[in-house]
């Protein structure tokens, strides 16, 4: 990225934050800069633009408001407040109002956070079940390709509405805490609407009303009836968390571990789609040079205990705590960065992030902190317990090998690097790019978003 490039957006950063933000100098220095601790109330604003020939132009902002007090709490905040609207020109949205606080009452220490958003894609990428067992044929999606059938034949469309709410509160003070909440979630699925997408386009552009894998999956049986087209379901969400991490916008040191639980009981409504879900995370932190570098892992199991998850639901991503608009995977931006977005779903899945954390420049520009970090990463993950396909379900005359593979499951890698720029250590640009190891996940991947990874 050229620096006049990183300049603005750290200006942009900066700005953003001076008409809301009060200063105390802070005593603590390091080698690199003395920082300011934080009071009041804060704000980091960035545009949202992006451009895909198929989906669109994206045009739209998000803003993250967070209080700091009297900044006794610094680098944690008292609470946080993130909105992001955005918008493509083909019909695809994030709209996401997101809160958390650990400082609501006043004489006790529980947290809360709460989340509703209405989520629309136009062409989310579905490749089948079970990571190396399915097919991926990349001459299917390649405009020009002798065997080129659709852009969108590895897309189907969804709309998701979602609410929660999760309390969290201490059982040993500063380790151990337990979690309670509720959620709501609604699921419409569809195939790609092709007339949309096609307004405006040249002839020549125009993408083929053509079956979709969804459309094949769905009209074989692979895909049941009654999940198909989506589905609403009520959750209960419990678990237990270690947590000993020094901050939590990018720990120096500690331990982050919890056990959860995430059931869509029968008697919340859930009638045929009642299933339990068990989600096991541990990340662990350690400074390798103070303020500088850090090794960061993370290591998860996902797995269904019981009853039988809609496919919809397969690729959601359990955790205690997420300010990303969307947790899924795995394969894409919050999972293996560098294979494609849910490459490898499964009924159960292990995983793993693997990466140093190396702030190059620290520095106090205008008032705020900031700093630039390079983190190299190596990511992994598979299937340990397959989704139950009928393979004989699929159509007379229709060739096996374009759509299953003769391969056991396997370990899926990506490595890569990326760059993140933090304004007072909570609002942080990412952006990360990866490659896969393997082509039949995919070739590479760009992901700027928001936050660290874990």
């Amino acid at each position: 990225m050229k620096k006049s490039i990183l300049y603005s957006i750290i200006i942009i950063l900066i700005n953003s934050n001076l008409a809301f933000t009060q200063e105390n100098a802070d005593k603590k220095s390091d080698t690199a800069s003395i920082e300011k601790t934080k009071t009041g109330w804060t704000f980091g604003l960035l545009p949202a633009v992006a451009f895909d020939s198929d989906l669109g132009f994206k045009y739209g902002g998000l803003i993250n408001f967070y209080n700091f007090g009297d900044g006794s709490t610094y680098p944690d905040y008292l609470q946080s407040i993130y909105l992001e609207i955005s918008r493509t020109t083909k019909g695809s949205g994030v709209n996401q109002l997101f809160f958390d606080s650990e400082h609501l009452f006043k004489n006790k220490k529980i947290r809360v956070t709460a989340d509703l958003s209405y989520l629309t894609e136009q062409a989310l990428d579905f490749y089948g079940f079970n990571g190396a067992e399915v097919k991926f044929n990349p001459a299917f999606q390649e405009d020009g390709n002798t065997s080129y059938i659709s852009r969108m034949y590895y897309r189907h469309a969804r709309k998701m509405l979602r609410f929660y709410t999760d309390f969290q509160a201490y059982i040993i003070p500063e380790k151990l805490r337990w979690l309670g909440g509720l959620a709501f979630y609604n699921f419409n699925i569809s195939t790609v609407d092709i007339n949309k997408l096609n307004k405006g386009k040249d002839a020549a552009d125009m993408l083929p009303d053509t079956k979709s894998l969804y459309d094949k999956y769905v009209e074989w049986g692979l895909i049941g009836a009654d999940e198909a087209d989506g589905g609403h379901n009520q959750f209960i969400k419990a678990g237990l968390i270690w947590d000993t991490r020094d901050i939590e916008a990018n720990p120096g040191k500690g331990i982050w571990t919890e056990a959860l639980l995430m059931t869509a009981p029968s008697f919340l409504g859930n009638n045929e789609n009642a299933f339990t879900k068990l989600a096991f995370t541990h990340r662990q932190y350690f400074t390798l040079i103070k303020k500088r570098l850090t090794f960061v892992y993370r290591l998860g199991y996902q797995g269904t205990i019981q009853g039988t998850a809609p496919f919809y639901l397969q690729t959601l991503l359990i955790s205690s705590y997420s300010p990303s608009v969307i947790t899924e995977g795995l394969g894409g931006a919050k999972s293996l960065r560098g294979i494609m977005r849910n490459r490898v779903v499964g009924d159960d899945i292990v995983f793993g992030n693997f990466e140093f954390r190396w702030k190059f420049i620290r520095a106090v520009l205008g008032g705020q902190n900031v700093y630039l970090a390079l983190n190299p990463f190596v990511d992994i993950g598979r299937v340990i317990a397959p989704i139950e396909v009928d393979k004989g379900l699929v159509a007379p005359g229709e060739i096996y090998a374009n759509y299953f593979t003769a391969n056991d499951e396997k370990f899926h890698f990506t490595y890569g690097c990326g760059l993140h720029i933090a304004l007072n250590e909570n609002f942080v640009l990412a952006l990360n790019y990866g490659f896969a190891a393997d082509k039949q996940d995919g070739d590479r991947g760009l992901y700027i978003g928001t936050n660290w990874l874990f």
